[in-house]
């Protein structure tokens, strides 16, 4: 248990820690939702169009990440050979949580921003609470030594004018609270009221400080002790790499999706500007415009402006010798041949097949296992978020286990328990001939089901429509008379 003060020193941090990572988040969130400032063009060039291309992007940071996750699901969770009665009170808590929604969006945000969180908190009677939380919320210190231990969590949010954080340790939860200046740029606050701006950040009361001890109606004291023998606060981390840390998926496509958005806007500009012949006059003085006095008499000239000559599609060159041309209409087939380059950079660089972004990819007139060859590196890409992931969501059954008060049975629980959906997707031709040869070759019945992803509810629902089957003499002799039982499973 920490002292106040040792507290509030490891609250001010971890926020800090928190307020360094923000930036970055919110510019994954940015990209993944389309939301791409205008980068690398010329200066010259922006003079005249930045502004009219404010707000445009052609954005493809949104579909790597999607691709992966349709591809991620927990179907169910199993600690041994035999499905002990713990393990379905556990995965009625895991969907009595939503927690195959919340795990949707949790793995999606873990996918774009490096990581994402789950909090575990014990509910009323032994039904625990558990919520994915966003990176931007909150934030797990680990061991130094040994990353698989977990020292402390922190959760933040600001509700109204109030800024609240709860520190977790191995035994106990830190309520803290404070205000927030009235000098806060609301435009800087989030969905859920967190500042992200380290600048607006700054505006709090005290700077880091101001931090007062916050206890709830529903808490009997300060600080609370949370029953769980560690910290309740789980990162789930995007592929980590050693020493560096999780990484996003859409950090290495930020540079291309700048170039390509460029490349959309040249080609705009190029078509306003010469998408129909544009004139030039050679040999002659620019035009000039009279100057007039009050009474309209001529009493001066001034040049024309040459920006407003190169505006209306004309340029003036003075010679020895007037002539007038024309140059043909651009040809803007050269823009959008780069940009379907740049988009196959981000296919390569993320590993998702071509015909995810390219309709007119070459794919529309292949066989299946063509099209299952191309998918083999999203595949394992899923299968490697699948490999990291397991260990953290063990821990979350491990939490929700002692929640429930079945923590006995946490040392049973590892990460080969969770069990995931296959990322390939088949059509039901191809999954119900491998089904079937495996049947062939002996597979049990019910683990014919598990492949099929059918989920436990269903599986015993089935089991028992099959028991009544082979019970029933009419049914039963039907089958024998078809000669295929074991087509049937039987």
């Amino acid at each position: 248990m920490l002292t106040y003060d040792d507290a509030l020193r490891k609250v001010g941090k971890l926020y800090g820690r928190l307020q360094e990572r923000r930036p970055d988040i919110v510019q994954f969130d940015d990209f993944y939702e389309g939301k791409q400032p205008l980068k690398f063009a010329s200066r010259e060039w922006s003079e005249f169009h930045k502004d009219r291309y404010t707000g445009f992007a052609d954005n493809w940071c949104g579909v790597p990440p999607d691709a992966l996750n349709e591809r991620l699901q927990v179907k169910d969770f199993r600690s041994g050979k035999t499905r002990e009665h713990w393990e379905d009170d556990l995965w009625r808590a895991w969907e009595a949580n939503n927690l195959s929604a919340q795990s949707s969006q949790g793995f999606l945000q873990s996918i774009v921003a490096k990581r994402s969180n789950v909090l575990v908190w014990p509910g009323r009677d032994d039904n625990p609470v558990v919520t994915w939380e966003h990176p931007a919320t909150s934030i797990v210190q680990h061991d130094a030594a040994n990353p698989r231990v977990r020292l402390y969590g922190l959760k933040s949010w600001v509700d109204d004018k109030t800024e609240f954080a709860v520190l977790y340790d191995s035994t106990h939860a830190y309520k803290f609270q404070r205000k927030v200046a009235e000098t806060v740029d609301r435009k800087g606050v989030v969905a859920g009221g967190i500042i992200l701006p380290t600048a607006t950040a700054h505006r709090m009361v005290g700077e880091g400080n101001g931090w007062q001890p916050w206890q709830p109606n529903s808490d009997d004291g300060w600080p609370i002790r949370h029953g769980f023998d560690t910290v309740p606060l789980v990162e789930i981390p995007n592929r980590p790499r050693l020493g560096r840390g999780p990484i996003s998926d859409i950090h290495g496509t930020v540079a291309m999706q700048n170039a390509i958005n460029l490349l959309w806007a040249y080609l705009f500009a190029a078509a306003d500007h010469a998408s129909f012949p544009a004139r030039v006059v050679m040999g002659q003085e620019p035009p000039k415009l009279p100057i007039l006095d009050e009474n309209g008499q001529k009493i001066g000239e001034k040049p024309v402006d040459i920006k407003e000559l190169q505006h209306g599609r004309l340029l003036w060159l003075t010679g020895q010798n007037t002539k007038i041309g024309q140059w043909d209409a651009a040809k803007l087939d050269v823009f959008t041949n780069v940009v379907e380059i740049g988009i196959g950079h981000i296919a390569s660089q993320t590993r998702v097949p071509a015909h995810y972004f390219i309709q007119n990819s070459g794919l529309s007139n292949v066989n299946g296992d063509t099209l299952t060859a191309t998918e083999t590196p999203l595949v394992k890409k899923g299968e490697e978020f699948q490999l990291f992931s397991s260990d953290p969501l063990s821990e979350v059954f491990k939490l929700m286990a002692q929640a429930q008060g079945v923590g006995s049975y946490s040392a049973a629980i590892t990460p080969s328990s969770v069990k995931w959906k296959n990322p390939a997707i088949r059509s039901d031709a191809q999954l119900a001939d491998a089904l079937l040869k495996k049947r062939q070759v002996g597979y049990p019945f019910e683990y014919l089901m598990e492949l099929e992803d059918v989920s436990p509810a269903d599986r015993e629902r089935i089991l028992e429509m099959k028991r009544r089957e082979q019970s029933d003499p009419d049914v039963a002799a039907i089958v024998d008379r078809l000669g295929n039982n074991d087509a049937y499973g039987v």
